[in-house]
């Protein structure tokens, strides 16, 4: 069985560097741990707000990066245009609303399956991998492939939220329909959001899933144990440790 990849999403270093407008922390500097402790790649999420990852920064971690450069984008003329120059390893298509603290809930695919046809159709000419942020819907799962996707990524934001309560069992059910479905279509499985130590057991048994994408609960986690500390505790997870 292929080994699950830990892409680490160092968003929210940024954050804590924009609430006080300096330099520090350094998202470069986190990349290059992540990497180091074991990370297959890192992730980042260029907002129209701009209200974390900066464009410097995307520019810089495409040259330092060592393995896969995940970029998380609206489809916004302006990323798209920074995307098609950046030219990173895959593109994450995902909803994204002013208003929202962060991402919730996954791409209407069949509402926009012409302006992702589209914009896919632009990354793949150029060799880009595509995948797009959905919910753990079956159908969701056929149109991000009629899209022309490679890859769908399983929002698992709304398991996340009731781990450990009544609907969990639900919840999860949803996440391994969605992964079948997947692989029954041949389009890739990654999933990731609210994902921690103690919630990702049982998604780690969705059916072909290859990649994780968990940012928030790294750089929290990190608070008490280190950066270092924090990805290995999870890639400890995802192996089996």
């Amino acid at each position: 069985m292929p080994k699950i990849k830990l892409c680490v999403n160092v968003d929210h270093i940024a954050t804590l560097r924009q609430a006080r407008g300096g330099l520090e922390p350094d998202p470069l500097k986190g990349a290059a741990v992540c990497e180091k402790i074991g990370a297959a790649g890192i992730t980042v999420h260029l907002r129209e707000d701009r209200r974390h990852i900066q464009d410097r920064d995307v520019e810089a971690l495409k040259k330092i990066v060592k393995g896969k450069f995940n970029l998380e984008m609206a489809l916004s003329d302006e990323i798209i245009e920074i995307a098609l120059r950046l030219a990173p390893d895959q593109i994450t298509l995902v909803p994204e609303r002013r208003e929202e603290i962060t991402t919730e809930g996954g791409l209407d695919v069949a509402a926009n399956l012409d302006r992702i046809k589209k914009v896919v159709g632009i990354f793949k000419g150029r060799g880009t991998l595509i995948s797009l942020f959905i919910e753990p819907d079956p159908v969701a799962v056929e149109r991000s492939r009629d899209a022309g996707a490679d890859y769908i990524e399983i929002h698992t934001g709304s398991y996340c939220n009731v781990f450990g309560g009544p609907g969990e069992g639900a919840e999860i059910k949803r996440i391994y329909r969605s992964a079948e479905r997947a692989v029954e279509i041949g389009i890739g499985v990654n999933a990731g959001h609210g994902l921690n130590a103690g919630n990702l057991p049982p998604v780690l048994k969705a059916a072909g899933l290859e990649e994780l994408n968990i940012g928030h609960s790294i750089i929290s986690r990190s608070v008490f144990i280190g950066l270092d500390g924090a990805v290995r505790e999870l890639l400890d997870v995802i192996n089996g440790s």
